[in-house]
């Protein structure tokens, strides 16, 4: 058995739903009432987007042989994606967990994950940055939906050592993006979200030597999600745990 497979853990009985983050560095699995029962490297995946589905079906299929059992008939996966993942992406990704055999696969965007997770802060739009291992993504939430979103295909798997030089390209990329949003809302969301505080999710989180530089390349606060690096299938677990106790409440992505 491999390292990655020695990682898993096993829910106390049978659960009803998963939470599945498929990222280029990590894949990781939420359970109710278990909480994450994977997070392990991934699988052959470049710039957010699954090259082999192999590993990631057999890692997959043993978590929710596990955790569901046999009977699936009520059982849902909360799938995330990258908010710019494009039709063809999103629907290879679907397909994969679709032969878990669920009863319904429901998708929801990274950036509005992280923000369940993150929980409210005084209401309004929202500014989600995602420092990710091989992704950096932009988004501007209101209402908890994607008005409009960038995306760059870097991250911290591109930076050799922590470092002023290591980490411009990253902190520059981001804060291009945040001012490439803001110059083109004409709606001022952009500013209010500005006003309340960038949320940073992802890895790069965890990086002060990039936080901080794009703090102040910004001139605005950041608010940092707890535990960064798993915020994502955290914050979709939520959503999960709400499309169990309420089913017609899901939105699809």
């Amino acid at each position: 058995m491999s390292t990655a497979y020695e990682a898993l853990r096993k829910p106390a009985g049978r659960v009803r739903g998963l939470a599945v983050d498929i990222g280029s560095s990590r894949t990781r699995v939420w359970a109710p009432g278990a909480g994450v029962l994977a997070d392990v490297p991934s699988g052959p995946v470049r710039r957010g987007r699954v090259t082999d589905a192999t590993p990631h079906q057999r890692l997959l299929r043993e978590v929710a042989d596990s955790a569901f059992g046999d009977d699936r008939a009520d059982t849902v996966v909360m799938l995330c994606h990258p908010v710019l993942a494009g039709p063809e992406q999103r629907a290879a990704a679907r397909r994969m967990v679709a032969e878990l055999g669920p009863a319904r696969v429901v998708s929801v965007n990274s950036a509005r994950a992280a923000a369940a997770y993150a929980g409210p802060s005084g209401g309004g739009p929202l500014l989600v940055v995602d420092l990710g291992a091989e992704l950096t993504e932009v988004t501007l939430l209101v209402d908890g939906m994607v008005q409009d979103a960038r995306l760059a295909e870097l991250g911290l798997d591109d930076l050799p050592e922590p470092g002023d030089d290591a980490t411009a390209a990253v902190v520059h990329t981001a804060a291009d993006m945040v001012m490439d949003l803001w110059r083109r809302d004409r709606t001022g969301a952009v500013r209010g979200a500005l006003r309340r505080g960038i949320l940073v999710a992802g890895g790069g989180a965890l990086r002060m030597d990039l936080t901080s530089r794009l703090a102040l390349r910004l001139g605005v606060r950041l608010r940092l999600a707890n535990d960064p690096a798993t915020s994502t299938v955290r914050g979709a677990g939520l959503l999960l745990s709400s499309t169990l106790r309420h089913p017609s409440a899901a939105r699809r992505d």
